[in-house]
């Protein structure tokens, strides 16, 4: 401290959030989405966020969204040429090769925002709900699936009386793994209050285990937390010491979930899964379970495909895409004059170079660094 306060005594300053990086990226050094990308890399929870963070580091999303630039700046020049040199030998630009290159940057954004759900997925990860009566044996699954203790496990009823959440970082996905307290009418006033928090990330989830010791309790919790949310449920029995005969039934809770599962879950929602905590079976198929379903609703994202992991990113390729469909529609139908229609096209262009931060947009700068630590 002591030293600190000497120095800005002698004329130095603490830095602002973000600002080495902001001053690399004023430099040239780096570009606006590489930026975004050391703030992701300090921040990452979880291999996949890193290796993502990386990839953006090293300019991975910044060719691809620049050769979207580009894209739509040669269409752009097409259109010039016919407005400046209508009647030159070579003749007009064929109306199809203007259409097809506009269909093309189209397909190309449209291709890109599919990304935006499996970028979300990775910086943030997936939220996995465990949920299901009192003593259904979900603190102890929560335990076994993190390979440690965290949570308290008892035979008492209503132990767990607010959510505990942990990452578990162990295959494709990051998980942000949550125990809760146990979905049941009481009038204890803290655990009301623990069931109200249940609740809660029930509506945020991306993925619900709907955890019971037997079949028929499952397919009970599979009916009950399928309206509270949108995310798809998991049917999972938690004491896998029944016989051969009786783990036949468990199609009946995994019949339930598909039943009365949520209509985003589509073809995602996948059989019951049967676990023991304390013999450490099953868990292995539950995590793969919750893969498939994240691989689904991910829309199937090929590895090492640069991701849009920021809200901002899929806001700025969303408008573009919305200025090549506005150009597409104008000139396809001849409602709208070749100069009218180009400037869509030149809106697009601005929103591609301000994503990547190759135009000078202060305010852009400001937003993008606030989330920093001090320095960085």
């Amino acid at each position: 401290a002591a030293v600190l306060a000497a120095l800005v005594t002698a004329g130095a300053r603490p830095a602002e959030p973000g600002e080495f990086t902001r001053r690399a990226v004023l430099n040239g050094q780096v570009d606006l989405l590489q930026a975004e990308a050391i703030g992701d890399l300090i921040d990452a929870r979880s291999q996949r966020a890193r290796r993502a963070a990386i990839d953006q580091l090293d300019g991975g999303l910044s060719r691809r969204v620049l050769a979207l630039r580009d894209a739509l700046i040669t269409l752009e020049a097409l259109i010039a040429y016919d407005i400046d040199f209508p009647e030159e030998d070579d003749g007009p630009v064929p109306r199809d090769r203007i259409l097809h290159a506009a269909d093309d940057a189209q397909a190309q954004l449209e291709a890109l925002l599919a990304t935006a759900r499996a970028g979300e997925l990775v910086r943030e990860g997936a939220l996995v709900v465990i949920a299901g009566a009192p003593n259904a044996g979900k603190s102890s699954l929560f335990n076994a699936l993190l390979g440690r203790r965290r949570a308290i496990v008892t035979d008492v009823p209503g132990t767990t009386r607010d959510a505990l959440e942990a990452v578990l970082d162990a295959g494709r996905w990051p998980l942000r793994l949550v125990d809760t307290a146990g979905l049941r009418q009481t009038d204890d006033l803290v655990e009301q209050l623990g069931v109200e928090v249940s609740t809660d990330y029930l509506g945020q989830a991306d993925i619900v285990l709907a955890c019971g010791e037997s079949d028929d309790a499952v397919a009970h919790v599979v009916n009950v937390v399928t309206p509270m949310t949108k995310g798809v449920v998991v049917p999972v029995r938690t004491k896998d010491d029944v016989d051969a005969s009786d783990a036949g039934d468990a199609s009946d809770a995994s019949d339930a979930s598909a039943s009365s599962g949520s209509d985003s879950a589509g073809d995602a929602s996948p059989a019951a899964v049967s676990t023991s905590a304390e013999r450490g079976t099953g868990l292995g198929e539950l995590v793969a379970a919750i893969e498939q379903v994240l691989d689904s609703t991910s829309g199937g994202v090929p590895p090492d495909t640069p991701l849009l992991t920021h809200l901002r990113h899929r806001q700025a390729i969303d408008r573009a895409r919305g200025e090549v469909a506005a150009f597409r529609e104008g000139w396809a139908s001849g409602a709208l004059p070749a100069p009218v229609a180009a400037v869509h096209l030149r809106e697009g262009v601005h929103v591609l170079e301000e994503l990547v931060g190759a135009v000078d947009v202060e305010d852009v700068l400001s937003r993008v660094f606030s989330s920093f630590c001090i320095g960085k």
